[in-house]
Formats: C-alpha cells, sequence, structure tokens
C-alpha cells in the first residue's frame, strides 16, 4: 500500500515536470560516492588543491584520525542511496540508522579517551578531533574517568547491537548453554578423576608421567595405519562386564554418543516486517489488533496480537474485537505472509493475547543432545525423564513417562513419529543401565527398531511378528501381576517404596519395564480384541509396579485408537495428520491438520488439556548406531577378563520349543557345583554363571530343592540356603 501511494505521488510529480524522488537519491549517491573518491585521494596526498587542502584540515580538526573513516562512509552511503532509489535494497529502519551514529561518537571518543594532552591533540588533527575531545570532556565531567570508559564500552556493545541487529536473548542463551555445557564437561572430569587409582606421585611427577605417556601413544598412533573409523568412536566406555565378581555398568557419555547442531535465528527486520504485515492486514478487515510479543522457535515464530477497540454500532463507546474475527482471518493473514499453514491459537493459555503461528523460512535442528544439556533436563527429578523437543519459544520440553504413565503417538507417514521414538529411546539408553531399566521393543515393520537387537536392556530380541505380540502383552501382565504380589508381602504401594526397601537391606532394585509398540494398526488387525484387552489392562493397573507402555500410529482410526485406549493414554503426542478427523480422533480437537510435518508436533501433557506445539527432537543414524554399539560391548577401553561375557537373557525361552530336556542332567551337577561353591542359590546366580535364561534357571532351583540340596524360598530377591556341605553335594553329582 505504502508503495502504491508512492509511485502514484512519483507519477503526479513526473507528470508536472518535477524531479521524481529516485532520480535525486540516485543523483545524491552518485555525488556522495564522487566526494568519497575525492577525500580519499585527498588523504593520501595523490590529489590536493586549495579546497581539498581546506576539506581535509575541516575533517581532521572536527573528526581527528575519525576523519579516514569518511571516505568509508561517505561511499557507503552514496552506493546505498543509489541502490535504494531502483529497488535493489530495503530501507533502513530508526535503529540501524541510530546505531551507525552511535558508533561513530562512540569510536571518536575512544580515540581521544587516553590521551595525554587532549587540547592540543584535537588542535592538531589528532585523536578524536574536538568531537573526541568534548565527548571526553562531558563524560569525564559527569561520570569521572573510569565511568568515561565504561559508558564508552556500552556504547560500542550497543551500537552493534543496534546495526547488524543482534539478538540479545539469543546471545544470552548461548552463553547459558555454554556455560552448561562447561560444568557438564567439568563434573565428568571430575568423576573420571575420581575413579582414577591412588597414587604415591606428586601432582608434577604426574602430570609429566602422563603427558609423556599421551605423547608417546599419539607418536606410537601416527606411525602405524588406522583403520577407517568414525571421529565420535574414539570416547566409547565399556558397558558390562559379567564373570567372577561384582557387575558393573558405566553410562556413556553424551558428548561422544550424540551430535550437537546450531541453530538459526530469524533477523530482528525480518520479525518486525512480519508483525507490521499482520497488524495492517488485520486493519484492512477492520479488526485492529497489535503485535505485543514475539516467540521465536525452531519451526515456527508465534506472534502475540492484543486484540484493539472498535466503534460500537450504536455509537456508544468502543467494544474490543472479538476473538474469532482475527481466527477468521488465517487464510488472509497466510496470503499476505506468504506463509502456509498458519494456525492461530485463539486465545493462548495464560495470556490475553492471540497467537499467529507463522512458519520459519529456514526452520532449525533440534538436536537431542542440546535438550539433554539443557537446564530443565539436568535438574528433572522424575525416574524415566524424556527430552521430547522445544516449544514455539526455543524452551525445551522435559517429560517424566512415571508421571504420564503411558505415552500415545500418532502421526501420517513421514511426520516425524519414528525419528521420535527413536530419540526416547536413546535418551533412556543414555540415562539409564540395564539394572534400573528394561525394554520390550515391538516393531511389525522390521525397519524401525530391529537395530536395538543385543543391547543388554532387551528382555527379549525385538518382536517383529505380530502374533508374539499378544503373548508379550500376556507376559507383561503376569509380570505386571507378579510384582503386586512382592509388593504385598512387604506391603510397599508402588516401585518406589519397594526399591526403597530393597536398598535399605543391600539388594538390587526392582528395574521399569517400558513397552514400546511402534504399529498398533498391524497388532490390532491380527487380534484386536486380545490386543485392546492387555493394553488396558496394563495401561489401568501397571503404574505401581513400574511398567509402562508407548504406543505409536500412523492411522489414528477409531477402529485402532478405541475409546478405552484413549481413556487410559492421557498424555499424547500428534505429529501431522492428513485430515481434521484424524486431529480429533487422537487429541480430542483440531489443529494436528495444520501442522507442517518432519518434527513438528502437538504435545498434550497428562495434567493439561492444552495442547503445546513443539519441534521434536532430531537423532540419527551414526548417532544410533554408536549408541548401539556402545551397549553392545564393541569399543572396550579396558581388557575383558577370559572368563568374561555379555549375557542379553531371552524372553522366548519358554515359548519356543529347545533342546533343554535333553541337557537337563548335565547343567544340574553344574548348577550343584556352583551352589556348593558359593554357599548360596539363586536365580540371578545361575543365569549368570550358566549363561541361561530366567526359566531355565529357575526350574533347577526347583529341581535342588526337591533333591533337598537348597531350601525353601525366603521371599523376596533372597539367596537360598545351601543345605549340604561340599562333600555332600559332590558325592551327589557322582
Amino acid at each position: 500500500m505504502t508503495r502504491r501511494r508512492s509511485s502514484s505521488r512519483n507519477r503526479k510529480s513526473a507528470s508536472s515536470g518535477g524531479i521524481s524522488p529516485q532520480t535525486l537519491m540516485r543523483s545524491g549517491g552518485v555525488a556522495l560516492v564522487a566526494v568519497a573518491i575525492l577525500t580519499l585521494l585527498s588523504l593520501i596526498s595523490l590529489s590536493r588543491g586549495t579546497l581539498s587542502d581546506q576539506w581535509i584540515s575541516l575533517l581532521r580538526l572536527i573528526f581527528g584520525w575519525g576523519a579516514y573513516i569518511m571516505p568509508v562512509a561517505l561511499g557507503a552511503l552514496g552506493v546505498w542511496l543509489f541502490l535504494h532509489s531502483v529497488d535493489k535494497v530495503r530501507a533502513l529502519d530508526r535503529s540501524t540508522w541510530l546505531g551507525i551514529v552511535l558508533l561513530l561518537f562512540t569510536l571518536l571518543g575512544i580515540l581521544h579517551a587516553f590521551a595525554a594532552e587532549p587540547k592540543s591533540l584535537a588542535t592538531s588533527g589528532q585523536g578524536g578531533g574536538h568531537v573526541g575531545l568534548y565527548i571526553r570532556q562531558a563524560l569525564t565531567a559527569w561520570l569521572g574517568q573510569l565511568g568515561m570508559m565504561i559508558v564508552l564500552a556500552t556504547g560500542v556493545v550497543v551500537a552493534l547491537v543496534l546495526v547488524f541487529d543482534i539478538q540479545t536473548l539469543a546471545v544470552l542463551r548461548a552463553i547459558k548453554d555454554a556455560g552448561v555445557k562447561a560444568i557438564n564437561a567439568f563434573r565428568n572430569w571430575r568423576r573420571e578423576q575420581a575413579a582414577l587409582p591412588p597414587s604415591d606421585e606428586s601432582l608434577p611427577a604426574k602430570l609429566f608421567s602422563q603427558i609423556k605417556e599421551k605423547s608417546e601413544r599419539i607418536r606410537r598412533e601416527t606411525l602405524k595405519p588406522k583403520p577407517a573409523a568414525s571421529p565420535a568412536d574414539a570416547k566409547i566406555l565399556q558397558p558390562r562386564i559379567i564373570g567372577s565378581g561384582e557387575t558393573h555398568w558405566q553410562l556413556p557419555v553424551i558428548a561422544s554418543i550424540l551430535e550437537d547442531s546450531k541453530e538459526q535465528d530469524i533477523s530482528q527486520a525480518e520479525i518486525r516486517h512480519r508483525a507490521r504485515v499482520i497488524e495492517e492486514t488485520l486493519a484492512s478487515f477492520g479488526v485492529p489488533g497489535k503485535v505485543t510479543e514475539v516467540n521465536q522457535g525452531p519451526t515456527i515464530t508465534q506472534f502475540g496480537v492484543e486484540p484493539g477497540y472498535v466503534e460500537r454500532r450504536d455509537g456508544n463507546g468502543r467494544a474490543k474485537v472479538k476473538v474469532n474475527q482475527i481466527a477468521a482471518l488465517a487464510k488472509d493473514l497466510e496470503l499476505a505472509l506468504a506463509a502456509s499453514p498458519l494456525r492461530i491459537e485463539a486465545p493462548v493459555p495464560g495470556r490475553s493475547v492471540v497467537g499467529i503461528e507463522v512458519p520459519n523460512a529456514q526452520p532449525s535442528m533440534v538436536s537431542l543432545r542440546g535438550v539433554m544439556e539443557s537446564e530443565e533436563f539436568q535438574t528433572h527429578k522424575g525416574n524415566l525423564v524424556m527430552a521430547l523437543g522445544r516449544d514455539v519459544s526455543g524452551q525445551p520440553i522435559v517429560a517424566d513417562l512415571t508421571a504420564m504413565p503411558h505415552l500415545l503417538i500418532a502421526g501420517a507417514t513421514g511426520s516425524g513419529k519414528s525419528v521420535c521414538i527413536n530419540a526416547i529411546i536413546a535418551c533412556l539408553l543414555c540415562k539409564h543401565t540395564p539394572d534400573d531399566l528394561r525394554l520390550i521393543l515391538v516393531d511389525p515393520k522390521m525397519v524401525e527398531l530391529v537395530n536395538y537387537n543385543g543391547i543388554p536392556h532387551l528382555l527379549s530380541p525385538v518382536v517383529i511378528e505380530a502374533p508374539k505380540v499378544v503373548e508379550t502383552l500376556k507376559w507383561a501382565t503376569r509380570e505386571m501381576e507378579r510384582r503386586y504380589r512382592l509388593f504385598s508381602r512387604v506391603g510397599a504401594r508402588n516401585i518406589e517404596v519397594y526399591n526403597r526397601q530393597l536398598a535399605s537391606q543391600g539388594e538390587k532394585p526392582l528395574p521399569f519395564v517400558v513397552i514400546v509398540i511402534d504399529e498398533l494398526a498391524d497388532i490390532m488387525m491380527v487380534s484386536p480384541d486380545e490386543v485392546e484387552r492387555s493394553v488396558c489392562r496394563i495401561a489401568q493397573m501397571a503404574r505401581a509396579t513400574g511398567i509402562h507402555l508407548i504406543i505409536a500410529t500412523q492411522r489414528p482410526s477409531v477402529d485402532v485408537v478405541t475409546g478405552l485406549i484413549k481413556a487410559n493414554f492421557p498424555a499424547r503426542i500428534s505429529f501431522a495428520v492428513t485430515s481434521l478427523v484424524d486431529s480429533r480422533v487422537i487429541l480430542d480437537a483440531p489443529g494436528a491438520e495444520q501442522l507442517l510435518g518432519s518434527g513438528d508436533m502437538l504435545f498434550m501433557a497428562p495434567d493439561s488439556s492444552k495442547l503445546v506445539r513443539a519441534q521434536g527432537c532430531w537423532v540419527s543414524d551414526p548417532e544410533l548406531e554408536r549408541l548401539v554399539r556402545y551397549w553392545k560391548g564393541l569399543q572396550l577401553t579396558q581388557p575383558v577378563p577370559a572368563n568374561a561375557h555379555l549375557v542379553q537373557p531371552p524372553l522366548w525361552e519358554e515359548m519356543a520349543a529347545t533342546d533343554e530336556a535333553d541337557q537337563e542332567d548335565e547343567l544340574l551337577q553344574e548348577a550343584i557345583k556352583v551352589v556348593s561353591e558359593q554357599k548360596r542359590a539363586s536365580v540371578s546366580l545361575l543365569q549368570r554363571r550358566l549363561r541361561i535364561g530366567y526359566s531355565r534357571a529357575s526350574r533347577l532351583i526347583d529341581l535342588m530343592e526337591q533333591e533337598g540340596i537348597v531350601g525353601p524360598s525366603p521371599g523376596g530377591s533372597r539367596p537360598r540356603d545351601v543345605l549340604v556341605g561340599t562333600s555332600d553335594t559332590h558325592r551327589h553329582a557322582a
């Protein structure tokens, strides 16, 4: 509209015989460039005359050494005027001009700030000239010498912020993230130093020996040929060793597994332009509003619009604009902003504004490492903390699975559903050992979760056959009932109280169990009634026992996500869907059909019905490969004992037909020998020593109890007593 008015004024002035403003700007730009060239030649003494000498003397008298900046400033101004007259560059706003002027005056003040004789320096055309002299005298008289320096330094920083449009919040956020990373690195270093064995050497001798050993190792590695390997695999620690003695786990170092990414921010000029377009578009339709806040996120930028006032029809005062009137102009705003799709949140929960969410031209990627290293994640007190992403203002979204207590994820193909599941699993694997967390992964598609096969967290290999899913859910139901029986024996209400009692007795805690089902629709096609019954029973009762469900589907229809399933999953995540009906099925509200895809999601927390828009965390295939390789123990920093081995207990032993009956007698004799040497008997002991599963070890314990070798179970997870001596057990074995 402004350009149309200016063009009409130009046509009127041209038709009346006057000179158009564009012609004046072009002429002035060329003249300023010529003056800049002549000034530069006069300064370097290549072209001097009477007029040029007086001009240079005047510049030096006023600006001092700042006279050498004037040719550059005049030339840049002339070029900008010429390009602006032909619509090649945009007009500079007031803040930019203010920053340029402020930067010039502060630089002149700095040039004159440390002069011993300021007046003579200004008279001779040096330092900051008379401008610098006046700035120094004024600031020194008002604030003193130290105050002058502080004001000049602050002026330079403010001028740079105004000129180059530096975002203060982004700088503060970067400083905070750098501080958090430094603190985490220091904590990891202290933890590694505390794990080192004590030494009698003095500190200088120890440092010298470490430096010498490191340099010698680097020299040897540079001489021998190296196989091709990823640089991020250099710092992979040993996950677990099972053999003689205790079992020890080490959590991976996040910096060696996950990669960090830099987020891109929109310039303040672009934000102000969009805010002005929103206000002008609303005003053109008779719906006045003012943009009072801007929240910039990785994918979208939310503009908070405060509704204005309009005159009443009866002429009695003014009335505030209705929220529905702003929401009805969504398509018109998309056209004006040239951005689609555009979502309007009317109103924003907890604030008296209407949120207009505009997609960014260049969306930023949210790394899993960045969210896990944030203060919100590090200070969260939950048992199963998950990093989900960042909201529209760039703040991390962190949730606790034990508080949900189950999670339902839905979205169309390619919307980011599987990436979200992988990010949740990677987050859990980075923060929990197999003693604290066990996983059951169901992947009927056979492409998303099969790479996790072999990690010690799994209770069974990844389930890829749909008929076996029903048996898996039945096993989870039996495990839930077994845990409730354990709780009732000791009077514990939930797994946290039970684990505290076990810890007071010096025993290992009962691990949490997370069941992840990547595609619910494929399983519901096989046996919908049994799957729905098992899922609902686990979702209703398994929270106190530490068993949690994460279910995902790409077809959120009523025959897949039934009413009973939705009622037991208050926490839900919806990625982009294809229709409004799908959005209402998964969220009971519209909005998911307007998402952008590629990780853009709506999160419904279990304690609130309000939807939170966020960009999900991204985890790449190399990151997952390093994490799986770490837990498989392929990269070890310590030598493995000869009798050590990695164990993954199978779940399907009791379901699969094996030849265990033929080997029963041989294993029974070995089991008798093991319990006689250790003077105690337990299922976990036989699992570790004989490398067998839980069901087989439990059967051997029952056989030894029938033979009178071990006593009855004392309850809980305490070991059984061995009733016969070593000689008797050897005689019994013979």
